[in-house]
């Protein structure tokens, strides 16, 4: 197969990943053409050894990250994007590989050539500066006393707040209604046999607020025959995947944080 049917089917994608670097789809577009004129002038900048995709975007980043004017793009946008012009380059690219395009973290840092233990550092320092635009107070549904605590400890160096840890349906629902947090994290199975999901459909019945499901049981939420959470992170977790999620829940939703009580 030659470079360019091999690139061909990664094209779309990469053009939306370069547009959300970029902030604009002019820019973004220029920057996929650039690493074309690129890869036809040395065609070595694509790494045949590795995944296609992996490949493809490793390609642009190399191009991307050597054009030190790039970043100057991204300094008009408009919400929710204006704010990826806050968040350091590395980490950009950190946060919309994970968040937007679907890398596991060992992926991602392939394509950033970087150790998985920098890739981390890249997510977590993403997720503070986003934490720092869009703070939130977080609800954790969740009754084992130690997961509760690791993620209450991802959580607030994200630099959210935890203002509560339900560990049954009718107390998550009580103390989403009196504290009104930004986010939820919840787990499917609680401590007296309830359900997280009825809590959240519960709590999702007064207001609108991101949820991020955190279960051993990502199957009974994945069934295609109900509307289906749009966050879902299986256990046992990968740090950095909480991180971005939880980042990319906040970041991109499109209503305002619940007013408080």
């Amino acid at each position: 197969m030659t470079l360019a049917a091999t690139i061909a089917p990664q094209l779309p994608y990469l053009r939306r990943y370069a547009r959300a670097l970029a902030g604009n789809q002019g820019g973004g577009d220029a920057y996929v053409v650039a690493m074309l004129e690129a890869l036809v002038e040395d065609p070595r900048l694509f790494d045949g050894d590795c995944d296609s995709r992996i490949a493809t975007y490793r390609a642009f980043s190399r191009v991307w990250n050597a054009m030190t004017t790039a970043y100057d793009a991204a300094r008009d946008l408009e919400a929710p994007h204006h704010r990826l012009d806050k968040i350091t380059p590395l980490p950009r690219q950190a946060f919309l590989l994970t968040a937007v395009e679907g890398f596991s973290p060992d992926q991602a840092a392939q394509v950033l050539e970087c150790a998985p233990a920098a890739f981390s550092k890249l997510v977590e320092t993403a997720g503070r500066e986003i934490g720092a635009q869009v703070p939130a107070d977080a609800l954790i549904i969740e009754d084992e006393p130690l997961i509760a605590m690791d993620l209450e400890h991802l959580v607030a160096g994200l630099g959210h707040k935890v203002v509560g840890n339900p560990r049954t349906r009718s107390e998550a629902v009580d103390m989403a209604h009196a504290l009104r947090p930004g986010l939820v994290l919840a787990d499917m199975h609680l401590a007296d046999g309830s359900s997280g999901l009825d809590a959240v459909n519960d709590i999702l019945k007064s207001f609108d607020i991101p949820v991020v499901f955190i279960t051993a049981h990502p199957e009974l939420l994945l069934t295609g025959q109900r509307p289906e959470p749009t966050f879902l992170i299986a256990k046992p977790f990968d740090e950095d995947m909480v991180r971005a999620v939880i980042s990319q829940a906040l970041f991109f939703r499109t209503g305002e944080p619940a007013p408080a009580a």
